[in-house]
């Protein structure tokens, strides 16, 4: 009987990860097909508002078509609120159970409202977007093919996880976000589900894009040892700017909804009056931020840089904060190439630093202000690694990356997506129902060697609320526990919560499996 068990158990996992393919390839075609529609719009974008610029008998109509516009973007958000923003926190809420959603339509509002965000001129990427559509794919897919709602969650994960990767051409880091920023914990099934998704979307990406990285920011060398101390000193800028960063943009998305002037419909007239005005006075700041990289090179004027540094980071914070459906991931990537830009032009021309190096300092930043924002510091490693192409600053980014977490977390500034996350909640489901039981999951947790439980008897350990310890396996054995069960180091703990608190119990039992001391 244990025999046949282990055999479907097995052979399960196998199906869970054949479907996780399938997502993967569906969610790449989807994700490719938004990526092209978004690339066609930006460049529409700036051949209007050109146009407008230099025929100014237009700027009537135009006015007129942004307003029409952004009520159309507005329409859909009111309609179907969870396209509004990144989309990030939305699947997270869906993965733990908060959050309920009609995929298809989820999908299609998400899709048309961020190109017509992007062709309003907003400062808003691709990225979150994207991996809410895969979210949405895997999720279709799961409600038709998972056999129970892990799996599902599962196919949910593999789905962001091959948006990502279809999105920056990054397999690596897509399942990587996937474990360090959607389910925050490790799992074999896990890690190859979101793996497989992420590299079949990579590959139906690279058939119509190419292997041409993201980021083209030729590195001669890495920056030598010598100049580390330096690199610290980045790190602790990019820290402080990623916390005032999460700090303006939750503080501007509060304002937005508490405005009575505006509503959903009409917020995003604020953002599209600004890109008309900035389309005439600094283009640079409009879209993702593809036309930002071409500016940031040593050659250009200080000045420049920190005028393109501060109304970047004012206009994306407003354009996000008003709820347009886009997402913060690139933008944010180029606005730590910028603090990078502003760096570098500084080591090299007042300290000395060799000009080769300049590329160094933008590529660097990246990293360094992802993690200070997201607190997702290995992804931001792989992400940059990928979308560069080169291995040169592995060593640098994880320098400054590390640095710059610490000062972020020093700061208690909370990683971004948790925070809207949590703001999204609140918004959307009633205090009682945030407590309330609901689905039943279990899952497993392995007891590390040097984890504060190991040695001690069952009756001795105070297990986090809102779980139940059902089972407790010892290589083949599995004990029924009982309060005299000792639990050893490399025990299995099974265990069941509300799928609601999921991650919480998770996190309450990482304090007691995991090794604290050596």
């Amino acid at each position: 009987m244990k025999h046949y068990q282990d055999l479907t158990y097995h052979h399960g996992k196998l199906f869970t990860l054949g479907k996780s393919i399938l997502v993967g390839l569906l969610a790449g075609t989807v994700v490719i097909a938004y990526r092209w529609t978004l690339s066609v719009a930006e460049q529409t974008s700036f051949y209007l508002f050109s146009q407008v610029k230099s025929h100014l008998y237009l700027l009537p109509a135009a006015v007129v078509g942004l307003g029409l516009l952004a009520f159309f973007t507005g329409t859909l958000v009111a309609r179907f609120s969870l396209i509004s923003g990144s989309g990030i926190p939305q699947v997270k809420g869906i993965i733990m159970g908060y959050l309920q959603q009609n995929w298809l339509t989820t999908l299609l509002a998400k899709f048309f409202g961020g190109a017509a965000a992007i062709l309003s001129g907003f400062a808003l990427g691709r990225e979150g977007p994207s991996i809410q559509l895969g979210a949405c794919v895997g999720e279709g897919i799961g409600g038709k093919l998972a056999g129970s709602a892990t799996e599902k969650k599962i196919l949910i994960a593999s789905g962001a996880s091959a948006g990502l990767a279809a999105a920056f051409n990054a397999p690596l880091a897509g399942a990587l976000f996937a474990l360090e920023e959607i389910f925050k914990y490790f799992s074999p099934v896990i890690l190859l589900s979101t793996m497989l998704a992420a590299v079949a979307a990579d590959f139906v990406s690279t058939i119509i894009f190419g292997f041409t990285p993201v980021f083209h920011f030729p590195v001669h060398r890495a920056i030598p040892q010598s100049g580390y101390w330096l690199l610290v000193i980045l790190g602790v800028v990019l820290g402080g700017a990623g916390a005032v960063y999460n700090y303006v943009l939750v503080t501007v998305q509060k304002r937005f909804k508490q405005c009575r002037r505006l509503n959903a419909k009409t917020r995003l007239l604020v953002p599209a009056l600004l890109a008309l005005l900035f389309s005439f006075g600094f283009p640079w700041v409009l879209g993702s931020g593809q036309r930002v990289l071409p500016e940031l090179y040593l050659g250009n004027e200080l000045g420049f840089l920190l005028l393109l540094l501060v109304l970047k980071f004012l206009f994306s914070v407003i354009c996000f904060g008003s709820g347009a459906p886009g997402g913060i991931f690139f933008p944010m990537l180029v606005l730590g190439a910028t603090i990078g830009a502003v760096f570098g032009h500084v080591a090299v021309n007042y300290l000395g630093f060799d000009p080769d190096l300049f590329n160094n300092f933008v590529i660097i930043a990246m990293a360094g202000f992802f993690t200070a924002v997201v607190r997702a510091p290995i992804t931001g490693i792989i992400l940059l690694v990928e979308m560069t192409g080169s291995f040169a600053n592995l060593l640098s980014l994880t320098l400054v990356s590390v640095v710059a977490y610490a000062v972020a977390d020093g700061l208690r500034s909370a990683p971004i997506y948790e925070t809207l996350l949590e703001n999204l909640i609140k918004e959307r489901v009633p205090a009682a129902d945030r407590e309330a039981g609901g689905e039943k999951i279990t899952f497993a947790v392995v007891v590390q060697h040097g984890a504060s439980i190991a040695g001690k008897r069952l009756k001795e350990i105070d297990l986090p609320q809102h779980c139940l310890l059902v089972a407790v396996e010892r290589g083949e054995r599995e004990i029924i526990p009982r309060g005299e069960t000792q639990i050893l180091a490399g025990d299995m703990l099974i265990l069941m919560t509300d799928a609601r608190q999921e991650t919480a119990v998770r996190e309450a039992l990482a304090g007691l499996t995991t090794c604290r001391r050596l």
